[in-house]
């Protein structure tokens, strides 16, 4: 199953060996439409991911966007949830949930991301769409590239650019309307007055989406996605792939429907190519699993058609296994996939249980490192601090702070009662005085327990060092 076949040489006989060079043009790919379960499966995601994708900015929460990554403020908003930088652990725990389902995914299935859900494929689907809808099927459009530049080629080609520029601009306005509040910067688009980074972003935003789904296509698949050069070791041979059953279709030849292959010594595969033609790729599955392959199933979808028009069974080319083409027992759960699941499902609930149990508060002890201490007209001992509040809650609050594991320690507070608008950061000078008598130790280690006097629940405790002289 790790062997995957490589592509092969493309040819070029109308040519000296020493005019080839070393590298093959290009040759555009234009994919056939097709029919079938898997083709609604894909649709439907790419309605459900760029619905999504465009959509969510411009739901409100409160007197809020609903999703904004705020940047300036370090304050990052997702519906009800105010997340700041200090809060990162929960990107590095979602990060490692992203990498174990696709690893879960492609040893069960093969690419299903990149043939459903990969921003690639998505938006590439989307200007095959606008390309159908100007220029018409992929007949059409090979004829027309091949013919001379006319009235009706310059004005289809130029209504397929213009859709394709308006809507990569749109693209890349949503894009930076996760950074900066959508309806402002819809305002100052309108009015000329963005910013030089907010234009900046939009534009090549907008450029990236027009050039990687407009031009390169199956290019970035094939030679830009590392996905495609590793995903091999993730398969064995009880992943379910898309395969063409070889047995069932060798030899391939064309006859006329309703005849029986037996009688004429031929596989099912009458050799329509339309497989081939479907592809966004441009690969014949029938030549075994390549790394070109982005597991869309349209192929699938293609041959089922076929299959039903000349009254063959369906699945000559499906999603199967390896082990299932040789006649062999396909085993589903396997100890990769109980182990891939297991950490999945282990780490997706420590997620939940630390954003459900997450307390919006969060306090920094910093010492100041001018003076080690100094001694107060009373002859104590004093350090100062500075305390940084964080109220990470969408409502204000007052807290009250004390602090611990110092006996007979008084804080010098500007007042008992510290007050903390919703979603900011006071930065509050502090000392703490102790007499030098009941000190043990150089340096002692405390702890200052800021809570709510609002709400009792809402409580940290923080650490820091006391120091004093040595004895």
């Amino acid at each position: 199953m790790n062997d995957m076949k490589p592509p092969k040489p493309i040819s070029t006989p109308d040519l000296e060996p020493t005019e080839q060079g070393l590298y093959a043009k290009h040759k555009k790919v234009y994919p056939r439409s097709t029919r079938g379960i898997f083709t609604v499966l894909r649709r439907l995601s790419v309605i459900l991911l760029l619905g999504i994708y465009y959509v969510v900015p411009w739901i409100s929460w409160g007197d809020r966007q609903a999703v904004l990554f705020d940047l300036p403020e370090r304050k990052f908003y997702i519906f009800g949830w105010t997340f700041w930088p200090q809060d990162f652990f929960y990107m590095a725990l979602l990060l490692i949930i992203a990498a174990l389902a696709l690893f879960f995914f492609t040893a069960l299935a093969g690419r299903l991301w990149c043939g459903y859900a990969c921003p690639q494929t998505v938006w590439t689907e989307v200007y095959l769409w606008m390309e159908r809808l100007v220029e018409g099927n992929h007949t059409a459009r090979m004829k027309r590239d091949r013919g001379p530049w006319t009235a009706e080629k310059i004005t289809k080609k130029a209504i397929t650019q213009t859709l394709w520029i308006v809507f990569s601009l749109y693209t890349g306005f949503t894009f930076v309307g996760y950074f900066t509040p959508v309806e402002e910067l819809w305002t100052n688009i309108i009015t000329f007055s963005t910013g030089p980074w907010e234009t900046f972003w939009v534009l090549f935003y907008g450029f990236a989406t027009y050039g990687n789904a407009g031009f390169l296509r199956e290019q970035v698949c094939i030679y830009m996605c590392p996905y495609a050069r590793f995903q091999s070791a993730m398969f064995d041979k009880d992943t379910l792939i898309i395969s063409y059953d070889e047995k069932r279709g060798e030899p391939r030849g064309s006859r006329k429907r309703g005849a029986d292959p037996k009688a004429l010594g031929l596989g099912e595969c009458i050799d329509c190519k339309i497989c081939v033609q479907v592809c966004p790729t441009g690969i014949d599955i029938r030549n075994g699993l390549q790394y070109q392959c982005i597991g869309c199933a349209a192929c699938i979808d293609a041959c089922n058609e076929i299959m039903d028009k000349m009254g063959y069974p369906r699945g000559l080319v499906r999603y199967t296994t390896e082990n299932a083409l040789e006649g062999k027992t396909t085993r589903i759960l396997r100890p990769r996939m109980v182990v891939y699941g297991t950490l999945m499902t282990v780490i997706v609930g420590a997620l939940f249980y630390a954003i459900a149990t997450r307390t919006p508060l969060d306090l920094d002890v910093i010492r100041d490192r001018n003076t080690l201490y100094r001694e107060t007209n009373e002859g104590w001992v004093e350090n100062v601090y500075t305390m940084k509040v964080i109220n990470m809650d969408e409502q204000p609050h007052t807290y009250r702070l004390s602090v611990v594991g110092l006996e007979g320690a008084i804080l010098s507070i500007r007042d008992d009662a510290i007050h903390v608008p919703a979603g900011e950061v006071l930065n509050l000078p502090v000392g703490v005085s102790v007499d030098p008598e009941t000190l043990k130790a150089a340096s002692t280690e405390v702890e200052f327990v800021l809570e709510a006097i609002d709400a009792p629940d809402l409580r940290v405790t923080e650490t820091g060092r006391f120091v004093g002289p040595r004895r």
